[in-house]
């Protein structure tokens, strides 16, 4: 069984992001470790990139202070490596197609089973192209909730380790309120794949993350995180991250 799977099979999943190098790479390093700590199942390191596909204001920002940082692709395989001398907790790349031709889509595989990279996900990549993932590498596909039967028929088929679902059309950022289509939207789904679905964009709160957690099988929070990073509140992180834990354990 994949860390993705057995992080799914241990309890409702509960799924951060944050951008690689925003403030500094020492300081992602950090925070991995108390994102664990606080109750994170699985860490999804955006990886910075000049225009971020879906990505609203907040981490479009954090993109640009990590490249004023020049942190690349490499570094951020070197950070990997590291990460898990300490921690075997599962990592998710989320990258631009872009960045795996520049690196060498072989070069980029490999090293992410090298440094243990367990998942990827692209969202300017569709389901239509691309591979499935290679080695131990989980690649992870988007359903919206525009997409046709067909399109979510499809994502289910090339997808491995789980299902990023995406809870409103548009682009990343805090929301007040939650759609209450999300379980509807995770039925569509069910009837194409056995594989977890986790659900994103816009989760921002305790309560928005217990509501979707009694419908999915993980959670996924980022900007209200990468907010925080941006304003140095680092202990806010870690008391945000483990009130959403015990929020989705009581779902």
């Amino acid at each position: 069984m994949s860390k993705l799977a057995t992080a799914f099979a241990r309890r409702k999943a509960l799924i951060t992001f944050i951008t690689a190098g925003d403030p500094s790479l020492s300081v992602t390093e950090k925070l991995v470790y108390d994102l664990e700590k606080a109750g994170a199942d699985i860490i999804e390191l955006g990886i910075p990139f000049s225009d971020p596909l879906a990505d609203g204001p907040i981490i479009q920002a954090s993109h640009q202070r990590a490249l004023k940082k020049n942190t690349s692709l490499a570094e951020v395989f070197r950070l990997v490596a590291k990460v898990r001398k300490k921690t075997a907790i599962p990592l998710c790349f989320m990258l631009s197609y872009n960045l795996i031709v520049q690196y060498g889509e072989d070069k980029f595989y490999s090293e992410c089973n090298k440094t243990g990279v367990d998942g990827v996900i692209v969202p300017d990549l569709p389901p239509e192209e691309g591979i499935r993932g290679k080695g131990q590498v989980a690649r992870i596909a988007f359903v919206a909730p525009t997409s046709t039967e067909e399109r979510v028929k499809l994502a289910a088929e090339k997808s491995s380790g789980f299902i990023y679902l995406v809870s409103v059309a548009g682009i990343t950022g805090v929301r007040k309120k939650m759609e209450s289509s999300i379980g509807g939207l995770v039925d569509r789904v069910r009837k194409f794949t056995k594989l977890p679905i986790a659900v994103g964009f816009g989760i921002s709160t305790p309560a928005q993350a217990k509501e979707v957690a009694k419908q999915a099988d993980g959670v996924i929070v980022g900007s209200a995180i990468v907010d925080l990073i941006a304003h140095q509140k680092f202990k806010a992180v870690a008391n945000l991250v483990s009130a959403l834990r015990r929020a989705i354990d009581v779902a």
